[in-house]
């Protein structure tokens, strides 16, 4: 995310739980930013927790976002099964 720490960002992690086996994103790899070879380590929670980005509509050839999400707030009122469903990029 863009704004990596934010006013509330440090009260998210007590909103997540790691992830169980069979996480969707199992054996992604995530750059680190656009144009770089170099990965980020990431921890895969459970995809429970809704929350609200700001983000370009500008997206590569594989589908990914090619400018960084801006961080507002986790959205407590809402579960993953009240948004639209998204297909994943390819």
């Amino acid at each position: 995310m863009g704004n990596r720490v934010g006013p509330q960002m440090g009260d998210v992690a007590g909103l997540l739980a790691p992830a169980d086996s069979g996480h969707p994103w199992t054996g992604w790899s995530f750059s680190a930013g656009w144009g770089t070879r170099e990965t980020l380590n990431v921890t895969l929670v459970r995809p429970e927790l809704v929350v609200e980005v700001a983000v370009d509509v500008a997206r590569d050839a594989s589908g990914r976002w090619r400018h960084a999400a801006s961080w507002h707030r986790p959205r407590q009122d809402l579960s993953p099964a009240d948004l639209p469903h998204t297909s994943a990029p390819h």
